[in-house]
């Protein structure tokens, strides 16, 4: 609608309280909660709307873990949110030491799209990874090596593992792992 722009729409907040069957929502599918542009407050009323719907699981990304750390104390973690951080290659392995500190009951691990080596993940108090590879247009191929890399270390952390499909051009599959969470 606004394209790039951050957009709040507070009239869309209360429609999780109408929702009689319980549902696993991905929060912000296409932006992200924890964005600069997003005021502290307004989190918060995401956050209580939530709280009060302790029937449905709110699954929740995003890049900014260290605005996430930052309002993590001010927020209210009913046991139904859960926090993930986005995790495309080693660069960016900081941010799961920043989710490792926030108090969600389920914390998990988006590397997707992979676009590099992750092999040495900090995986204490991490519940859950999810893997895939890039795609569309000009996407980066993903090398079999990674997911295999990243199967490995949660098979031994005992961290189940979802698998989203490789990329278009060289696309790998990593086998999936469930464990309960």
């Amino acid at each position: 609608k606004n394209g790039f722009e951050v957009t709040l729409q507070p009239d869309l907040l209360e429609a999780p309280l109408r929702w009689r069957e319980p549902r696993v929502v991905f929060v912000n599918s296409m932006s992200d909660l924890f964005h600069e542009d997003i005021p502290v407050e307004y989190i918060k009323t995401v956050f209580g709307t939530m709280a009060k719907c302790p029937q449905h699981t709110f699954q929740i990304l995003t890049k900014r873990s260290k605005r996430l750390l930052h309002v993590a104390e001010m927020l209210s973690w009913t046991p139904n949110i859960w926090m993930g951080v986005s995790v495309e290659d080693e660069r960016v392995v900081h941010r799961i030491y920043d989710l490792q500190l926030v108090p969600a009951r389920v914390r998990f691990l988006s590397c997707e799209p992979l676009i590099g080596p992750l092999d040495n993940l900090p995986l204490t108090s991490i519940h859950w990874v999810i893997v895939g590879g890039e795609s569309g247009p000009g996407s980066r191929p993903m090398k079999s090596e990674w997911p295999e890399s990243i199967l490995r270390q949660c098979r031994d952390a005992n961290v189940p593992l979802q698998t989203m499909g490789g990329s278009e051009k060289g696309s790998h599959r990593a086998e999936s792992l469930w464990v309960d969470v």
